[in-house]
């Protein structure tokens, strides 16, 4: 039996490890949308589930848990865990082809709000008031962001693919707030490390099955671009994981929206992307949104634990 993995309390570790996981997922996105022009979504899906098998392989080995990669007590949750994830990943792709980068990275903060609306309905969890509300506030904000594309009074400078574009990042974000439920379930029978590695796996196969919708032929660049943004993707798991062996879940959560910042300079940088007004403040209302969401959480958390300590529950808001 391999010898446990010590879990070590340093909150300055794992936020650094937290928000360099989020800079090199942006990466990987800003590679894809730089790959998109020439690669269909599912040629981007296999790429980036397939190269980022050997980072989470090498990880495994190197904590000494090699065998818990294979190790599977529920495969119908694995297979429905893939299948959820591979759509929330072909929507995000197909997005980042249509729309600047930093308005799919806003767009998809709606996914834990929607996240915790789905948790109540089909997990049994526990949402009142002040959640529901939060909730409710981040996807009128997301509404702020989506309005010009959505609407039928669109100004005649917004384009039919943009228009697509939303639709499709939103489409994706519900797909991963389905994939965040799934996932819970899953931790309570299956690891870490095998539910990454089986992710990986059941995207990478059932991305073969666009094959016949048409792969490109991809140049030397263009295949560089995609292996890049599957080895990104391993590292930047690996290192979100690190992060959450040294802090609380609690405590790294804010620091997602730190994909907003680098998704700004690097649209900036390599799109030339300047995003209006509106998106920035449907942005910083979903984020609002989301913080105090996340807060609401600790602050339950940390109820419920002096509650255990007196030996009754409070009821979750």
């Amino acid at each position: 039996m391999p010898t446990p993995v010590q879990i070590v309390s340093n909150p300055a570790r794992g936020i650094a490890l937290k928000l360099m996981s989020v800079l090199l997922f942006t990466l990987m996105s800003a590679c894809i949308k730089a790959a998109r022009e020439y690669a269909p979504p599912g040629q981007a899906v296999f790429f980036r589930s397939f190269f980022a098998i050997p980072p989470i392989i090498l990880y495994a080995l190197w904590l000494g848990r090699f065998a818990e990669v294979f190790r599977v007590n529920d495969a119908f949750a694995h297979v429905n865990r893939g299948l959820v994830g591979m759509a929330a990943m072909a929507c995000g792709f197909t997005a980042l082809g249509l729309l600047p980068l930093p308005e799919t990275i806003a767009i998809n903060y709606a996914a834990p709000l929607l996240a915790t609306g789905l948790a109540a309905l089909m997990l049994g969890e526990q949402v009142r008031a002040y959640r529901w509300t939060a909730v409710g506030v981040g996807l009128a904000g997301v509404m702020v962001m989506l309005w010009p594309r959505l609407t039928v009074l669109a100004s005649g400078d917004v384009s039919d693919s943009e228009a697509l574009g939303a639709w499709v990042a939103l489409l994706g974000a519900v797909f991963v707030a389905l994939a965040t439920v799934h996932i819970r379930r899953l931790t309570q029978t299956e690891t870490t490390l095998s539910i990454v590695f089986w992710f990986s796996v059941s995207c990478t196969v059932g991305s073969l099955f666009t094959i016949p919708f048409g792969w490109a032929t991809l140049d030397a660049w263009t295949a560089t671009l995609l292996v890049a943004a599957g080895l990104l993707g391993g590292v930047a798991q690996i290192m979100m994981t690190e992060g959450y062996r040294n802090a609380d879940a609690s405590t790294l959560a804010p620091f997602e929206y730190s994909s907003m910042l680098y998704g700004l300079i690097l649209g900036f940088v390599l799109f030339a992307e300047v995003p209006g007004a509106q998106v920035l403040a449907g942005a910083s209302i979903v984020i609002g949104a989301g913080l105090y969401i996340i807060r609401r959480e600790r602050q339950l958390a940390i109820d419920r634990s002096r509650a255990k300590r007196a030996g009754s529950m409070p009821s979750a808001q």
